[in-house]
């Protein structure tokens, strides 16, 4: 009679074949392995169950709703995988745990906020160096613009059109070029 293959053994192979699809897993590798050795150390053997996905979940003890919700994230697909060659697996449900991650409530700058912020990275040391410039113009920039952090510091001089007054952002957040 053949011994059952380790979780381990399982995700291994899960990883191997997404690689081979082109898929990178590099976070998403530490935590399944992380998983596979947890429940390869408590001695489960067998389908991947709700009951064993939440034990994991919830074995850190540092551990908050948010991290539990993102262990389960990153275990769905794999127990998806799973499903195809043992049909006792089980997927835990999304919002088990509460949700993966809270969006922030954005908070919008008042001009008076704004000003002691450019005020405040001009003073930036070193006095009379290149980095407090660089922050008053970024923030600036941001301030003037609506652009994402990112997009203002992909930019290149020739994005630049001062006769035109127009700024060219070719690295947006959807990959789309747009002039302003």
């Amino acid at each position: 009679m053949k011994a059952a293959p380790t979780m381990v053994s399982l995700v291994e192979d899960y990883l191997e074949r997404r690689r081979r699809l082109g898929f990178a897993l590099q976070s998403e590798e530490q935590r399944l392995m992380c998983f596979a050795r947890f429940a390869d150390q408590i001695g489960h053997s067998g389908p991947i169950t709700v009951e064993l996905a939440l034990r994991w979940a919830c074995s850190s003890s540092r551990s908050t709703a948010a991290t539990r919700a993102g262990r389960l994230k990153i275990l769905s697909p794999f127990a998806k995988y799973r499903l195809q060659f043992d049909p006792a697996t089980e997927i835990a449900s999304s919002g088990l745990c509460g949700p993966g991650h809270r969006r922030l409530t954005p908070h919008i700058y008042s001009e008076e906020e704004i000003e002691t912020l450019l005020v405040t990275a001009r003073q930036l040391p070193p006095t009379g160096g290149l980095r407090p410039v660089t922050c008053e113009t970024v923030f600036g920039l941001l301030a003037a613009t609506g652009l994402r952090v990112s997009e203002a510091l992909a930019l290149r001089g020739e994005d630049v059109n001062l006769e035109r007054s127009l700024l060219t952002i070719r690295q947006s957040k959807f990959r789309n070029y747009a002039a302003l």
